[in-house]
């Protein structure tokens, strides 16, 4: 990660903007503060990805609410996977950069196209995103932290160049839960935690907020009885001795919650 952040600091004076990417169902604790302190003052568009399994009221709130912080106020919920709101992104790009590129050409600076920086956590969809707006894969992209392993310019049309970068996570969570909705949402190696506790918390944790989600997830009539060992025995997640295969259940319903199977849920509470 710090060699991460050093290249990106001698690649920031490359770049007119930087899209920074987050993901809607934690819109704040998938925004690394590091990166707000190193981009600084260069004009940005917060990306709000995954926007098609995050809470929709929450995502409006949400938008407001950093659109306040962004000095452009520039915040788009979007999709990668679906397409949602990607075609916003080009011409606001344009729009936020409009003042610059004018006053390159009144200095007689030859035309090019604008090159803007793609930054955010890893697992975020940065390539994905880029990848879209190609239509084709030019940038690697994957299901695990970690894919983009270097810097890459790609071009997405005649007018834009942007820089997909490797994800950088910072070394210390402020907020002990941030951790978790991190893990829950799969920006964190699936290694780093226990994945029965970290499926259980985020059960209860749905229970409290999403109550009828997870009951219906669970297809039962209370929310509390949705628990791993009731899940795991009604799927048939049994060994031998008729115990409950807690590890196989909870790695369902962490991909469940992923894949937006349970509801759209938005795990980042205003």
């Amino acid at each position: 990660m710090a060699k991460t952040r050093r290249k990106l600091v001698d690649q920031l004076c490359w770049v007119d903007a930087v899209l920074e990417v987050a993901d809607a169902r934690i819109p704040v604790s998938s925004r690394n503060p590091l990166l707000r302190d190193l981009v600084g003052d260069k004009p940005r568009i917060i990306l709000l990805n995954k926007a098609d399994l995050a809470d929709e009221g929450m995502t409006d709130c949400w938008r407001h609410e950093l659109a306040r912080e962004n000095r452009e106020g520039m915040v788009l919920a979007v999709s990668a996977a679906t397409g949602l709101g990607m075609k916003k992104i080009v011409p606001q790009l344009e729009l936020l950069l409009a003042k610059k590129m004018k006053a390159l050409a009144d200095k007689g600076v030859r035309p090019r196209p604008c090159r803007v920086m793609v930054v955010g956590i890893p697992n975020i969809g940065k390539s994905s995103l880029i990848n879209r707006l190609t239509a084709a894969a030019r940038a690697k992209t994957g299901g695990k932290p970690g894919v983009t392993r270097d810097s890459q310019w790609v071009r997405v049309h005649d007018r834009v160049d942007l820089l997909d970068t490797p994800g950088m996570l910072w070394p210390k969570f402020d907020d002990p839960e941030a951790g978790l909705r991190l893990a829950a949402t799969g920006a964190v190696r699936d290694e780093v935690y226990d994945l029965e506790e970290l499926a259980q918390w985020l059960l209860d944790w749905l229970k409290a907020e999403y109550p009828r989600d997870v009951g219906r997830y669970g297809a039962v009539e209370s929310p509390e009885e949705v628990t791993l060992e009731a899940l795991g025995r009604r799927r048939g997640h049994l060994v031998g001795d008729g115990a409950v295969d807690c590890y196989k259940t909870a790695q369902m319903v962490l991909k469940d919650f992923r894949a937006g199977r349970i509801g759209r849920i938005t795990l980042d509470r205003r």
